[in-house]
């Protein structure tokens, strides 16, 4: 089941460059909603409150609640513009969500138990993560935060693709619908070949 998070927002009366750069100097992110049925919608957004929210995984992936004078509007993050070298967080794109939509959106992989597979516990084997993310489709109440990558039975040689996966009930990988080229490699551990080990 998805987990909501919670950010307040008010609305926003001014635009313009001058009128954003006004409103980063006084700690305030200006930001649009969009989508759904409704006119986009002006917003802006505590920059403190953002910049420690944007620290999070679930930011990224997770259904946001937006709350705007007490009234929850459920949101993804579409896009975020940062300053280049400062620790500013310039504008923030957020897009409505219907839970009756279906939603297209890539969550994280974590990997667990590579430490303790026959792949992991071999010196000379070398585990790569190909993916860091997957893009899926599901209703928004099927939102996974992540996806978990069990690696406890990893050995040498041993590849492991999209297809194998274990997605929660609802979730489903649209890419492997377009054929088995689309089927990417999602871990890959490499033993020594035979020139490696005589090298060695």
């Amino acid at each position: 089941m998805a987990k909501s998070h919670e950010i307040k927002v008010a609305r926003r009366d001014v635009q313009g460059k001058g009128a954003s750069r006004r409103l980063r100097h006084a700690g305030v992110v200006p930001g649009i909603v969009y989508g759904g049925d409704r006119e986009p919608a002006m917003v802006e957004f505590n920059h403190n409150e953002i910049w420690l929210a944007q620290q999070n995984e679930w930011f990224y992936s997770s259904i946001i609640d937006l709350n705007l004078d007490g009234t929850l509007y459920k949101v993804l993050l579409r896009d975020m513009q940062r300053h280049p070298y400062k620790q500013l967080v310039m504008h923030l794109d957020f897009q409505r969500v219907n839970e009756n939509e279906v939603l297209n959106v890539s969550v994280p992989l974590h990997f667990i138990n590579e430490e303790i597979s026959p792949a992991g516990k071999t010196a000379d084997v070398l585990v790569t993560h190909e993916l860091k993310e997957v893009h899926i489709a599901c209703l928004p109440k099927d939102l996974p935060q992540s996806i978990e990558v069990d690696l406890a039975a990893l050995t040498a040689g041993d590849i492991i693709y999209l297809s194998q996966l274990k997605l929660p009930a609802g979730v489903e990988i649209p890419a492997l619908k377009l054929g088995k080229d689309h089927d990417d490699a999602v871990v890959i551990a490499k033993a020594p070949t035979a020139g490696e080990e005589a090298a060695e």
